[in-house]
């Protein structure tokens, strides 16, 4: 006897605001077993009979499919195991010994993402939370990862493109998706009849960005800027202070910029470990690097106290407190460098990261290698840096 599916409206699982779950329904030998389907609705909106939300509900047509869906990935799976000659039994499509014979593509999201939170590593952990986010939108995340084929990628893929997403945003999440698979299969989580990102290419979705830099001419029009002393420019002014004090040391990411203690700095130089490499790196103080920081050093400060008024070591004590001043603060920071790039006139908005890729453009200019570049950077990739060799190459060729 083989197994039959029903979707259904769990009532006996009704929510206060009369909704209920619907739930895919498996029947076998009199027996049946329950799969969520991700979707609850109002009891009155679900027609038992037609096995269809209501038209009248809103989002009918995306919802239903998302049932629909969770229907089909188990008919497929039924037809693999016919395929292997697997006789179809709840064990062998649900479980096996009493425990789950897979791990779903959430369980694996959701299992990086608190590995990443545990590390510090909230951005990235954010990063993976966005992805969750976008394939649960996609499809119920409930399903088991050795469902997933190239078919399933190619759909995520023209879902994410309809949604708006620009290709290099299509490929990070195709990528982190990559790196939660690839690690299921490698702890042996499942094994794959085959690997459909051997077939599906992340890499070919990138498309190089714009990296955009400023001359030396335009940072001294930001060092000779007039901006008042008075309450109402002190951020200002402090946001031209950090830009240019990471042009000055080399590059400095404003994360890492943030988390500078007195104590970092060690005979005229400053000695710090990047906080998204983990790499040691140091930079010799320029002299206008060192008067940024006596311009911010407090009367009593002390070694332990951070160098810029971002942080706060009495206030700000864990990593994610750290993580959402950061993020808090380099959104205001931003903000005024917008300001200060219309003052002096640049084409586009002025940003930190425009003064890290500015100082690794002007040392490429120079005839630098790229080599040390990208180790004064703190790039754990070549190819990262690279990027600039060639954004500043075809910019040389169009003023020609």
């Amino acid at each position: 006897m083989s197994i039959s599916f029903k979707i259904i409206q769990r009532k006996d699982k009704l929510n206060r605001d009369h909704t209920a779950p619907i739930h895919l329904r498996l029947t076998h030998k009199g027996k049946s077993r329950y799969v969520s389907t991700g979707v609850t609705l109002p009891i009155n909106m679900w027609n038992a009979e037609t096995q269809q939300i209501n038209t009248d509900y809103p989002n009918t047509g995306e919802l239903q499919f998302k049932i629909d869906s969770v229907r089909r990935d188990f008919e497929k799976k039924i037809k693999r195991l016919q395929a292997l000659d697997i006789e179809v039994t709840f064990d062998t499509l649900l479980e096996t010994n009493g425990r789950k014979a897979t791990i779903t593509v959430e369980d694996g999201f959701k299992a990086e993402i608190k590995r990443l939170e545990i590390l510090g590593k909230f951005s990235s952990a954010g990063k993976h939370k966005s992805a969750l986010i976008a394939l649960n939108s996609y499809r119920p995340t409930n399903i088991p990862l050795e469902f997933i084929d190239i078919d399933y990628l190619k759909g995520f893929e023209l879902f994410l493109t309809e949604r708006g997403n620009n290709s290099n945003s299509i490929a990070t999440r195709m990528a982190i998706f990559k790196a939660i698979y690839n690690k299921a299969v490698k702890e042996g989580k499942f094994i794959p009849k085959k690997n459909p990102f051997h077939i599906y290419k992340v890499g070919s979705l990138w498309t190089p960005t714009r990296k955009r830099a400023i001359s030396k001419e335009e940072i001294h029009r930001i060092v000779k800027l007039d901006i008042p002393y008075n309450y109402r420019t002190d951020y200002k002014r402090l946001s031209r202070d950090l830009f240019l004090f990471s042009y000055y040391t080399a590059g400095m990411n404003f994360g890492d910029i943030a988390r500078l203690r007195f104590k970092d700095i060690v005979n005229g130089r400053i000695y710090y470990t990047r906080h998204k490499t983990q790499k040691l790196l140091s930079c010799k103080l320029s002299e206008q690097a060192q008067e940024i920081i006596e311009a911010h050093r407090k009367a009593n400060y002390g070694a332990e106290d951070y160098i810029f008024p971002i942080l706060d070591r009495n206030v700000h004590t864990t990593d994610r407190q750290k993580f959402n001043r950061i993020v808090k603060t380099l959104r205001k920071v931003n903000g005024a460098l917008k300001e200060i790039g219309e003052e002096i006139d640049l084409q586009f908005p002025l940003t930190t990261y425009v003064a890290r890729h500015t100082y690794a453009t002007v040392l490429k200019r120079s005839g630098v290698n790229v080599a040390i570049i990208s180790e004064s950077l703190g790039h754990s990739d070549l190819s990262t840096t690279q990027i600039i060799s060639t954004v500043s190459r075809t910019r040389r060729l169009t003023r020609r």
